[in-house]
């Protein structure tokens, strides 16, 4: 069964939009991601994901030390970048997933082009493993760049399942199972722990889980905090373990 790893950007996104001049700690700034994530916890969720973003645009560094706080892990998106590289070391998350990172785009676009920085990403997760960090690398589902994710020292890819979750006809849905479902076993036969996330939704997650094997974990936002605005946070993820189940 794969676990949940709970996405809290969106709940950030929510208390920014008014209170982005205040600290994070200011007992009016609400929604408090340490608290959806304590309650997504208790509710069935395995981990918490959070993109620090370079321009801060939702989640700020006083929210990720206080969910690297929590009794489970942390997955720290991040950009492949030297200052994000230092923050991460110092802030130490049990996961760092690398992915990329535009300023003008609203949520990440696509996988992470290893093969066409392959220097700077592996340095990047050298350093990250070598600090005792366990790194991920966000990736499209493509056998090069997942090669070049077994060459580059990731002991765990991302696979961006966003082409699969916008595709609406069934041959072109197909057409995205079958890739990823490839890219998870070549990945599985390279030694690679296979994470997927971008687009998951309470109706496409099982097709997914009924054609892409060796998941481990599902990294899931957006719909998540979308039910909970008609369910509740806990009603929320309490439906979708169930689902992973």
């Amino acid at each position: 069964m794969p676990k949940l790893g709970l996405n809290i950007d969106h709940v950030a996104t929510l208390r920014q939009a008014r209170y982005r001049d205040v600290s994070v700690a200011h007992p009016l700034a609400e929604p408090s991601p340490l608290t959806v994530a304590k309650i997504a916890l208790a509710a069935g969720a395995h981990s918490i994901t959070a993109h620090l973003r370079e321009d801060r645009r939702h989640i700020q560094d006083d929210d990720t030390r206080l969910l690297n706080q929590l009794n489970a892990p942390l997955n720290l998106e991040m950009a492949v970048t030297d200052t994000m590289v230092a923050t991460a070391l110092t802030m130490k998350p049990q996961d760092a997933c690398l992915v990329p990172e535009n300023r003008r785009e609203v949520t990440t676009e696509g996988g992470l082009n290893v093969s066409g920085q392959f220097d700077r990403v592996a340095k990047a997760t050298q350093t990250l493993t070598a600090g005792g960090v366990t790194v991920s690398l966000f990736i499209d589902p493509d056998d090069r760049q997942i090669r070049a994710a077994k060459d580059a020292g990731a002991p765990c890819v991302e696979l961006h399942t966003g082409a699969y979750a916008n595709a609406l006809a069934p041959a072109d849905r197909e057409r995205q199972l079958a890739a990823l479902r490839a890219a998870a076993e070549l990945a599985r036969s390279l030694g690679l722990q296979v994470n997927a996330g971008h687009g998951l939704n309470y109706s496409n997650i099982p097709p997914l889980l009924a054609t892409v094997p060796h998941l481990d974990t599902l990294n899931i936002g957006h719909s998540v905090i979308s039910r909970a605005v008609l369910v509740g946070i806990e009603q929320a993820v309490r439906e979708l373990a169930a689902l992973l189940r």
